[in-house]
Order: structure tokens, then C-alpha cells, then sequence
């Protein structure tokens, strides 16, 4: 029975945001097969006939450990869902240039190598905007990310360090960020997220809701040809699971945002079968 089990790498007991709804849900659609363990603790994976990081939120935090814990499944040959492969090229968001380049229109990006206030000058100058977004290119859940008016400090906890800048696009509160979700390569479900008043993040730690939405054509046209990229660039097949998150800019153009492709939230809630294609393709790779 040991090669249905599925290993679903999870955050440390430590990890302030709560994931116990989703475990709930891993649980509810995979049943008995779903083993779930710190990330930071797998060290056998031979009692798995799957493993997959879809809960190993925090990573960005310890990157040596998660980058050795990628290179570990690979020399193994563990069969990972989604592929190392994919994970590795996925944890940094350069990757967003690499699709930018091939066609795929993101959000106007500088990649700063050491952020200060010269940086953010320069990119008030390029993109002729007075507000900024900062990010770190390997992050997850807003950690690190900023909103940066003029003559606002470079936060210290960023200031020096290699991180991406970006023109506030005000439509991320007025009409919100679209994610579609697809399982086995079939879109599921769309919902879109908006943050709370005063805020642009739109996560649920920090006030943000979401809600069922119809996917625009343009959005899924854009996912479409992202997908289509990313398999070009990283010769790769089908994915079990991806989160395609995109913003209309002020011109009316869907911009990508992220592709996500470790560790989304699925809010498998808002999913016509609540969850049933995404168990489907996932137990179709055990």
C-alpha cells in the first residue's frame, strides 16, 4: 500500500498562518492516502509513491533548505508532483522576465540587485508613476512586499537586498486580481481577490476576500499562452495543479502576476466539484 501513499509537505508547527481549512480539505478529497510532513523534517520518501509540495508554505524563508530539499528529490528520483524541475524554475519570480521576453506580458518589472532609495528613483523615472510595489523574487504569501510612496524609507528589511519593483496598478483594488485554477491542464474554477480598504494586498492574513468570478477571455487566453510558454522554456508536460493570477492594467490589458506552481492556494471552495478534478489529478500520478 505504500505507493499510494501521497506525501503532502507542509509548514512547520511554527508557521504563523493558519492551514488547517486546507489540510481539511487535502484530507476530505485524498482520504487515507495523504501523509502530511514538515518540510523542514523529510528525510525518507520511500514509503511514498507521491510526493508533493502543495502545503510547504514558508519556504522562501529557509532557501538553502528548500533548494537542498529539491536537489535531494531529484538525485532520488522521487516522483514529484508538480516536477522538480518545475519547482526549482518556479521559486524565483525571474522566471516572470523569462515569459515577459518570450511574449507573455507581465507587470513592468526593474530587478533590483541592492534596493535603496537611488533604485526606487530610477524606477519612479521609468515607469513615470509616484507609487512603487517592492518584492522579493523568492517569496510567498506578500512576506517582504511593500507599497512605497515618494519619500517613504526603503524598509530595513529589505533595504540592500536583491529585490523586484514594480508601478502600483491601482485597478488591483478597484476591480481586483483574477486567479484561475487548473487541474491536469483543465481550468476548474476562477475567483477574484481584493484587498481590504487602504490596503493593495490581497491576502486573507491581511484583510483581503475573495469570491467566485466568471474568467474573462482574455484571461484565459493569457494562462493559455503562459502555459503553453512554460512548457517551451522547461520542456515540460501537463501539471497536476497551477494558480494563474493576473491584473488588468489602466489600458485594459491582462498582465500576469504569477504563475504558481508549488505551493497555491486552490480555494477548491469555490470549485463546481469542490475538489474532485484536483484529487483526480493527483491520485492519477501515484
Amino acid at each position: 500500500m505504500s505507493g499510494h501513499r501521497i506525501g503532502i509537505l507542509c509548514p512547520t508547527p511554527q508557521y504563523e498562518e493558519d492551514w488547517s481549512h486546507i489540510r481539511a480539505d487535502y484530507a476530505r478529497l485524498l482520504g487515507d492516502s495523504a501523509i502530511f510532513i514538515d518540510w523542514t523534517k523529510a528525510d525518507d520518501f520511500s514509503a511514498f509513491g507521491l510526493v508533493t509540495p502543495l502545503l510547504a508554505w514558508g519556504y522562501p524563508r529557509d532557501c538553502p533548505r528548500w533548494f537542498g530539499l529539491l536537489d535531494r528529490l531529484e538525485a532520488e528520483n522521487v516522483r514529484v508532483s508538480n516536477p522538480v524541475s518545475i519547482l526549482r524554475w518556479n521559486s524565483d519570480k525571474v522566471y516572470l522576465a523569462e515569459l515577459d521576453a518570450a511574449g507573455i506580458p507581465s507587470v513592468p518589472t526593474i530587478w533590483s540587485a541592492l534596493l535603496d532609495r537611488v533604485a526606487l528613483e530610477e524606477a519612479r523615472r521609468t515607469f513615470n508613476v509616484e507609487t512603487l510595489v517592492v518584492k522579493p523574487p523568492i517569496s510567498g504569501g506578500a512576506d517582504g512586499t511593500f507599497r512605497l510612496k515618494r519619500g517613504d524609507p526603503v524598509p530595513d528589511s529589505v533595504a540592500g537586498h536583491r529585490m523586484m519593483i514594480q508601478p502600483y496598478l491601482p485597478n488591483i483594488a478597484e476591480e481586483g486580481e483574477y486567479s484561475l485554477f487548473y487541474f491536469g491542464g483543465v481550468f476548474s474554477h476562477a475567483i477574484i481577490k481584493r484587498p481590504a480598504k487602504g490596503d493593495f494586498r490581497v491576502q486573507e492574513q491581511y484583510g483581503g476576500r475573495e469570491e467566485a468570478a466568471a474568467a474573462p477571455d482574455q484571461a484565459l487566453a493569457l494562462a493559455k499562452r503562459a502555459f503553453a510558454t512554460t512548457a517551451a522554456i522547461t520542456q515540460t508536460g501537463t501539471l497536476a495543479y497551477a494558480r494563474v493570477d493576473v491584473l488588468r492594467d489602466s489600458d485594459g490589458i491582462f498582465r500576469l502576476m504569477e504563475l504558481e506552481l508549488i505551493e497555491p492556494s486552490l480555494f477548491l471552495r469555490f470549485a463546481p466539484d469542490q475538489g474532485a478534478d484536483f484529487a483526480k489529478a493527483l491520485l492519477s500520478a501515484v
